[in-house]
């Protein structure tokens, strides 16, 4: 029996591969470091429902699940720019 690797994807919160980042990624250290760094960047000016991102994993029969949402992509603008005192 074969081993596959994982595929990752990213994905829009509509459940739709993301517009900007849809690439297939070899882990999801990959995924979850372009959401990081599309997030911090270009999509910080966005809307957060055109923020939000959600990484998939392609499973053994082909089908996609939602493994993760990174909450740094989750985050209104204003609290990433101004962290509330904890």
């Amino acid at each position: 029996m074969a081993l596959r690797r994982s595929l990752f994807r990213l994905i829009a919160l509509d459940g739709n591969p993301h517009p900007v980042l849809d690439a297939p990624y070899e882990s999801m250290e990959a995924a979850l470091a372009a959401a990081q760094d599309w997030c911090s960047g270009q999509g910080m000016h966005c809307a957060l429902r055109q923020r939000g991102i959600g990484i998939e994993q392609m499973t053994q029969n082909g089908s996609w699940r939602t493994v993760h949402y990174p909450l740094s992509c989750l985050s209104p603008v204003a609290s990433q720019a101004f962290p509330h005192p904890g």
